[in-house]
């Protein structure tokens, strides 16, 4: 603000601050005044919260000019009078108020406007007033509550902190220094959270008249019954990643035989036909007006670049605190997410798993009742997000359920059951996996006949589970007949019996027959491109795949080059953060490792693990993967100790999301007596060694010919390269 107004002489300026009630703007704009009123020849403040105040406030700039007594006197001395005065225009919360009718109309003065409306940027500059730093909030709590600054104060003031929002510390300073007991406020607060927020202090150091509560229920007072309902209806989702898709992909919900009844879905129903348009479908723009009312006090905010909507948290929990019958937002909000999960495409980007994944996380924590069918979709999503256990735990519970009320035989079952194997697989209980799915084929067989879609889905399924076993000629004999029969019942060309042929590729690949791999996998995706595109997820996946035959094949420059396309197709199809796109880009630095440029690929794959961090979290499976992947790379570049130290992380994280036998567990524990090894501790390594044989003959069995080095990993040439001891007298293309 010092730079805009002292660098921009000669014309008028106009600062907008904006952001949530209670975040420190007119706080802000007053500490800048104060430091800058030799700046301005006078300095005239205005209430904007309402039309009246703000003639009021032009009013008295006209009285004390001595320019008669008029709003319009006001308005015209500042135009005529060419001087750097300032008017500040604070609380210009209401949308509904024309601020520009008040603004004077000249090429000269200095204007500051506070708002909660963010529609208001585009008078001129302006700043999102967010939230404090924590150091500052905690600054601020201890001056409030005349607390000494010492390491015991701040670490509680650290725990209390308010999401620092500079109105609730100031009002939980005014409290403690009432109380004298800043150690107790957090257990208070944790029960009474709206009671305190609601509450004014006697004794109030600042000139601000409402607290928390009251500011953002004048806003809330203002809305419209559809916008008051979609807020608080948001209350009861996580207060991040609110998006469009959830209520435009449940307005589609088609209230299927073994689903809830229109009746039962009667109030998610009815919210929602507040945004379709006269032929019942979904109106983007009937949304947008609801969410730019709600937006417009701040209440919530958009992100221009993901398109998702989020709340602040407090408000997010005073919001719920509007609400007289919580159970039925709940309920509400539990079969919305069902309706949306159920009419998501397969290949659905905008509706991610991890974007409504923490939705999910919160329904499931709630007690309101939801249908089966849609606790189902819970536990698929949770599987489509790495979270294995908890789908485990969900599916379970449905399909125990399933079968007392539907029967062993019914398709619903029998689907649950398919789902809950493939969670078994994610898991590393292969042998559990490949139980459950033998049960599951031969009552499809029974219920829908040999030949059906979803029987031979199975097979194929069942197939995977046997290579994950090491059982690669099992699996190859049982690809190769649903490849036959979905040639009959489909066709040769058909997408799924093209996805069958790059599955059966695969098995020739994990049994060393790389020349056929490629061979398959060239028809394949001459096939996809000629049939589905260049661009097609599935042509673009077959892609990655023939390009990592080829680095099998020792072929690394022809792989890289292939990468690099699928790459840029990817980058363009999906964008540049998709987990897809990472996927590829991910391939493309194991290529690299192949070539010996080391140094690029570590670049690359830290620039993958970044942006895997950032849209699937710390903890996900394929962050966790990829923290691995980088592990190998410091070692080829001899930075053993770097290694070493990502290869702990890594092996704890593990542990934490899949237990300390996982085969991903096993495998991160290898590589690290591997690092043991280069770094000359041998009897270290030898222990993790004997741990990891131990563990893995439990899981894997004594006759899995891979061990823990699984064939799905992309830096498995690497890691044998590096275990000379286990694999001595085999050439590479033997061993791969």
């Amino acid at each position: 603000m010092h730079h805009f107004f002292t660098s921009n002489a000669g014309t008028q300026n106009i600062y907008v601050l904006y952001g949530l009630g209670g975040i420190g703007k007119t706080q802000i704009a007053l500490k800048f005044i104060q430091e800058s009123s030799s700046c301005f020849s006078n300095v005239f403040f205005i209430d904007a919260t309402t039309i009246a105040t703000i003639e009021i406030g032009l009013k008295n700039t006209a009285v004390m000019k001595d320019a008669e007594n008029s709003p319009q006197d006001g308005l015209l001395w500042l135009t005529s009078n060419i001087e750097g005065w300032l008017l500040f225009f604070d609380n210009a919360d209401d949308p509904n108020v024309n601020l520009n009718d008040f603004i004077p109309h000249c090429n000269h003065g200095n204007i500051i406007i506070t708002s909660r409306n963010p529609g208001l940027r585009g008078y001129g500059s302006h700043s999102l007033v967010s939230d404090m730093e924590e150091k500052d909030a905690v600054a601020l709590l201890l001056k409030s509550a005349a607390q000494v600054a010492t390491i015991h104060t701040e670490q509680v003031a650290m725990e209390i902190a308010l999401h620092y929002l500079p109105l609730a510390i100031v009002q939980a300073g005014a409290f403690i220094l009432n109380s004298q007991d800043l150690s107790g406020y957090l257990a208070l607060y944790a029960k009474n959270q709206a009671r305190l927020l609601s509450k004014k202090a006697a004794q109030s150091h600042d000139n601000y008249a409402w607290t928390v509560y009251t500011t953002w229920q004048m806003s809330f007072d203002q809305l419209r019954p559809v916008a008051a309902m979609f807020l608080q209806l948001c209350s009861f989702f996580h207060y991040n990643g609110i998006s469009e898709q959830i209520f435009s992909y449940a307005s589609k919900y088609g209230f299927p035989s073994n689903g809830p009844s229109k009746e039962e879905l009667q109030e998610p129903s009815e919210f929602l036909s507040h945004f379709l348009g006269p032929t019942g479908k979904w109106d983007s723009l009937q949304f947008l007006d609801v969410t730019n009312e709600v937006q417009a006090h701040s209440l919530i905010s958009l992100d221009a670049e993901s398109k998702l909507f989020s709340m602040h948290p407090l408000v997010h929990a005073w919001s719920q605190t509007t609400v007289h019958n919580p159970e039925r937002y709940m309920s509400t909000m539990k079969s919305l997410l069902g309706m949306a999960l159920s009419e998501r495409p397969w290949r659905d980007i905008q509706l991610g798993s991890l974007t409504i994944c923490p939705h999910v996380e919160l329904a499931v924590q709630m007690d309101a009742e939801v249908a089966l069918v849609f606790r189902k979709q819970y536990g698929v999503i949770f599987r489509e997000a790495g979270n294995y256990k908890q789908s485990m735990k969900l599916l379970e519970g449905v399909l125990e359920e399933q079968i007392q009320v539907l029967g062993d035989n019914h398709l619903d079952t029998l689907h649950t059951m398919g789902n809950l194997a493939s969670t078994y697989s994610d898991l590393g209980e292969y042998q559990k996996a490949k139980e459950l799915k033998g049960i599951v084929l031969e009552k499809q067989k029974q219920v829908l006949g040999d030949n059906h879609l979803n029987t031979l889905h199975t097979m194929g399924s069942l197939a995977c589970t046997y290579s994950d076993l090491g059982e690669h000629q099992k699996a190859k004999e049982l690809d190769g007949v649903v490849l036959e029969k979905r040639k009959q019942v489909l066709g040769d060309n058909h997408p799924d019996t093209l996805c069958t042929m790059g599955d059966l590729a695969i098995i020739y690949s994990n049994l060393g027959e790389h020349q056929k791999a490629k061979e398959l996998e060239d028809i394949v995706l001459e096939k996809q491109k000629q049939l589905l595109g260049d661009n097609h997820p599935d042509t673009l996946h077959t892609m990655g795949n023939l390009a990592i035959r080829y680095s099998n094949l020792g072929w690394h420059q022809k792989a890289k080059e292939l990468k690099g396309i699928a790459l840029e197709k990817r980058k363009q199809v999906l964008g540049d953060n998709h987990p897809l796109t990472l996927d590829t880009m991910g391939h493309l630095a194991s290529t690299y490792s192949d070539l010996g440029e080391h140094q690029k690929a570590k670049e690359l794959n830290g620039v993958v693990l970044e942006k895997k961090k950032q849209v699937l979290g710390d903890n996900h499976p394929d962050t966790l993967r990829t923290m691995g992947d980088l592990a190998i790379i410091y070692s080829d570049l001899g930075e053993h100790q770097k290694a070493k130290e990502l290869e702990d992380i890594v092996l704890e994280k593990w542990k934490q999301v899949m237990g300390d036998s996982h085969p991903s567990t096993l495998h991160t524990m290898g590589n690290l007596a591997c690092t043991y090894s280069d770094l000359g501790e041998d009897q270290k390594a030898k222990e993790l060694e004997d741990i990891v044989l131990e563990k893995q003959q439990q899981v894997l069995g004594n006759n899995h010919p891979k061990g823990i080095l699984l064939p799905d990993q992309p830096f498995i040439l690497t890691l044998i390269a590096r275990m000379p001891n286990i694999i001595v007298d085999k050439t590479e293309s033997e061993v791969d």
